[in-house]
Order: structure tokens, then sequence, then C-alpha cells
């Protein structure tokens, strides 16, 4: 029992540092994307029974997409959870944090998909939701080659390993929006100047002429000052 338990210990210091080394090596990525595969590589390494994965992203409760494939097997799943709107990453999104599928074969919940699923070679699921924001969702999707390759260990580390990943993933997303923000904020600023210089204007009719442009073309505010500082003309114009 000592040895067992000892090893037991060992296995959890490991996978602590493991994780935290994660951490640290996705906070020095440069963007989401570059996250979410340090992620789904990470995930394969750690999680027992992980043959292939990827991050799920559910735009209005039914659009379904990879982000991040480790293979084909991946966006083949993902695209088979949108053709027939149904399996474990759109249930882990919207019932359950996490969903485990031990036998595609012979699960029973989604008929359909899992038909289909074992056809291209997934006999074994794990989904995990990573976010939700109103209808969009991200969710981690595991897959084994082979049936009951996913156990509660699977599991556990599997959660443990997305809220890790979720949290950088957070933290690019606010640092990603603050940078185009400040881009956007800056190219109005020098749209404005090329009014004011050109039509010997304030800065706030500068700023009107641009909403008008905006309202009449039906596009957005940034797109306009982006169109005139690059090619001098002003979209809507009469």
């Amino acid at each position: 029992m000592p040895s067992s338990h000892h090893g037991g210990a060992e296995r959890g210091r490991d996978l602590a540092t493991e994780l935290a080394d994660l951490a640290r090596s996705l906070q020095q990525e440069p963007d989401g994307d570059a996250i979410l595969a340090g992620f789904v590589h990470s995930a394969l390494e750690l999680v027992p029974g992980a043959d292939e994965g990827s991050v799920s992203v559910v735009l209005g409760r039914k659009n379904v997409g990879s982000r991040a494939p480790s293979g084909n097997l991946p966006e083949r799943i993902d695209a088979l959870q949108m053709e027939t709107g149904e399996g474990p990453c759109l249930e882990a999104a919207y019932e359950h944090r996490t969903i485990r599928v031990p036998d595609m074969e012979a699960e029973r919940r989604w008929p359909l998909f899992a038909r289909r699923a074992t056809e291209a070679g997934a006999r074994g699921m794990l989904s995990i939701q990573i976010w939700v924001k109103g209808d969009d969702l991200g969710a981690l999707n595991l897959y084994s080659y082979e049936a009951n390759a996913f156990t509660d260990e699977s599991e556990n580390i599997g959660l443990l390993v997305a809220s890790h990943a979720a949290v950088a993933f957070a933290e690019a997303e606010k640092t990603r929006q603050l940078s185009e923000a400040i881009d956007s904020r800056d190219l109005i600023g020098q749209a404005k100047g090329i009014l004011m210089e050109r039509h010997k204007i304030t800065g706030a009719q500068a700023f009107i002429v641009l909403s008008l442009a905006s309202q009449r073309t039906n596009t957005k505010l940034w797109s306009v000052a982006e169109h005139l500082v690059s090619s001098g003309d002003l979209l809507g114009k009469r």
C-alpha cells in the first residue's frame, strides 16, 4: 500500500508540473490559434487513451468547425456533427460539461452520428466544454482508435488541461481585442486627419463624414476608414 500511495503522489506531482509548464508555454504563444494548437498537442500527450484531438467551435448552436485539428479524423467528425446536428460536442456544450463515449459502435444517444463516426474510424470520444458565450462555444474533443480507451483518469486529466488552456485562451483573446481596438482607433484617426486636411474641417466634422459614409454603405466605420487611408477615396461618396 505505501508504495502504491507514493506512486500516486509522484504521478500527481508530475502532472501538476506538466500542467504548470503547459500554462507557461501557452502564455508565450502569440495568438489564440497557436494556443489552441499547443493545447491539443498537450492533451494528446497527457490524457490517457487520446489518439487525435481538436477544439470544436460551435456558432449559433449549430455550425461546428474544427480548430487546431491533429489530423483528418477530427475534421471529419466535426463535419459529421454539423451534418447530422447531433454528437458529443453539441451535447457537452449545451447539456453537460463533459461527455464520454466508451464505444462509438455501441453508442445509442446519437444513432446516425455514431454509425458514421464509427465508419470514419473514431471508436472512442471524450468532449470537454471549454467556454460558452451566448450561442457560441468551444469544446475539446479527443478521439481514440480503440474502444474503451478513455477512463475516469482520462476525464479528470482532460478537465485539468482544459481549465488551464481556457484561461490562457481567454487572456489571448482579450489581448487580441485590445490590439484590434487600438489599431481601429489609430486608423480612424488617420482617416479623420485626411478629411480635415482635404476639406479644412474639424475633427468632429470629419468623424461625422466617416459615420455618414458608414451608414450609407452599410459598412463598418473601421472599413470606411481603411478604404480612405489606403485609396484616398471615401466609400459612399456622391
